[in-house]
């Protein structure tokens, strides 16, 4: 087919069947329709015109569009995802980072220049690092620091640490599996770290049922089901932290909607935290906190 109908005809079926999600506002049924044509055509960015395909990719563009119709994430069905300007390989085992999970990694990074600026050098554990994008992030953009990223997934683990590897970052990035806190209960984490980053499930395992089939259907449930009330790893971020951190250092977290005020309250209860800054996404709600003993 001439690659004028051929675009027409999957245009009007990704329309039909589209049920975007608000937190990839980047994703059309036009700019899917690109991405998808790039990725058959081995191009390796989004050329102005799309290539004619022979027979064999436009079977495989058919086949690619219908799986995005019937819900499947387009990260997974070309394999990357855009964070921040860091192009990451992405796939099922670690869920795809999101558009508010920028307000997270902006906060961080503001605390880690500062933290640089002050001391020359810093140590930063990156909690649920899933893909690795917060800590690749901060470990790009601040060449001063060392980052360590987390996460109970092995399949999220490995994806970080190939993403590290594509990115040249794997001297000043590595990753560790286990629950939470633990891969990092040594001397040589205990009271030596500068910033803790943590985007966590936060989301409570009722609402996980009712989430879009996009989500649930694809991507790892232990990266969003935060437990009965959704705040289980936030609460134990705030009470487990300053055990590793040093007397001056900062915890920045991502916090679901409605969780941003309960969360800082507890942050502010809690012995030994000085204060607490809120981040706000373009409505109004809170989206990330910056704690600071």
């Amino acid at each position: 087919m001439e690659p004028d109908a051929l675009h027409s005809d999957l245009l009007a079926r990704l329309e039909a069947g589209w049920q975007g999600l608000p937190d990839k506002p980047d994703e059309t049924p036009r700019s899917t329709l690109r991405a998808l044509w790039t990725y058959v055509s081995g191009l390796p960015e989004i050329p102005e015109t799309l290539p004619a395909l022979d027979d064999d990719a436009e079977a495989r563009l058919r086949k690619l569009v219908a799986r995005r119709v019937s819900g499947e994430p387009l990260a997974y069905l070309v394999g990357h995802q855009s964070f921040l300007g860091l192009d990451l390989l992405s796939g099922p085992g670690a869920m795809i980072p999101r558009k508010e999970t920028e307000i997270l990694a902006r906060a961080a990074l503001g605390v880690l220049e500062a933290r640089v600026r002050q001391r020359g050098e810093a140590t930063v554990i990156d909690l649920c690092t899933g893909s690795g994008n917060i800590a690749l992030l901060l470990a790009r953009r601040v060449p001063q620091c060392r980052v360590w990223g987390g996460d109970i997934s092995e399949a999220a683990v490995e994806l970080a640490r190939q993403n590290a590897r594509r990115l040249g970052l794997e001297g000043r990035a590595e990753f560790r599996a286990g629950d939470f806190l633990a891969p990092f209960e040594t001397g040589e984490f205990l009271g030596r770290v500068d910033l803790v980053t943590c985007n966590p499930p936060y989301i409570s395992t009722a609402r996980v049922e009712k989430l879009a089939p996009e989500i649930a259907g694809y991507e790892p449930r232990a990266a969003f089901d935060g437990g009965p009330f959704g705040v289980g790893l936030l609460t134990r971020l705030v009470k487990e932290a300053p055990r590793f951190l040093k007397e001056d250092g900062w915890v920045v977290c991502e916090v679901g909607l409605g969780q941003g005020a309960p969360i800082a309250r507890l942050f502010e209860k809690t012995p030994g935290y000085r204060g607490v800054e809120k981040f706000a996404d373009e409505s109004g709600e809170v989206r990330a906190l910056a704690a600071h003993l």
